[in-house]
C-alpha cells in the first residue's frame, strides 16, 4: 500500500490534518487529501494551520483539491471522515470498490466536521484524526520493528487534544 487520499468535504479542515499527521508518520508513503466538494485554491483553515503548527507540522503551504476520478484510481487506499463520504464515493467511483475506508473505522466513529466552528470543536476533530491515523498507521507498519518508527512517532507526538 503505497498511494494513500485522504477526503473530507471542502480540503481545508480535517483531510489536511490526517494528510499531515501521516505523512509525518510514515514519510515513506505518497499521501494526498481531496475534498468531495472542495475550495479549490484555498488554504487550509487557519485553525487547522494553528493546531498543526503547535505539533510541529507545517501544512500552510496547503491547498484545496477536488477530487477526480484519477486520484481514486491511482489510490491503494481511500479514507474519508465519515460514512456519507465513503458510501458517496464507493457510489460515484465504482473502481474505488474494496478501497475506502472510515478513518473513525476500526473505533467505530466519524469525524465531525469543524468547519466554520470555534478552535475547541477543530480540536475535538483533531483528536478523533489523530486516533484514526494511529490506528491506521499500525496497521499498515505491522508489527515488524523496523516499522515500529512510525507507531512511536505518531504515540509519542505531543498530541493532548481535549475532547
Amino acid at each position: 500500500m503505497t498511494n494513500i487520499l485522504f477526503i473530507c468535504i471542502g480540503n481545508i479542515c480535517r483531510s489536511p490534518i490526517a494528510e499531515g499527521l501521516f505523512r509525518q508518520a510514515l514519510p515513506e508513503k505518497a499521501v494526498c487529501s481531496a475534498g468531495i466538494g472542495a475550495l479549490v485554491g484555498e488554504p487550509a483553515d487557519p485553525l487547522s494551520i494553528q493546531l498543526m503548527r503547535e505539533h510541529g507540522i507545517d501544512i500552510s503551504a496547503h491547498r484545496a483539491k477536488s477530487l477526480a476520478g484519477w486520484m481514486v484510481k491511482e489510490a491503494d487506499l481511500i479514507v474519508t471522515m465519515d460514512r456519507d463520504q465513503r458510501r458517496f464515493i464507493e457510489h460515484a467511483y465504482p473502481v474505488s470498490q474494496g478501497k475506502v475506508m472510515r478513518l473513525g473505522e476500526y473505533g467505530r466513529y466519524d469525524v465531525p466536521d469543524p468547519y466554520r466552528q470555534n478552535m475547541a470543536a477543530f480540536r475535538h476533530s483533531c483528536n478523533l484524526i489523530a486516533r484514526g491515523i494511529d490506528e491506521l498507521v499500525e496497521r499498515i507498519a505491522g508489527p515488524m520493528a523496523e516499522n515500529q518508527h512510525a507507531v512511536k512517532a505518531i504515540r509519542e507526538s505531543p498530541l493532548p487534544f481535549s475532547p
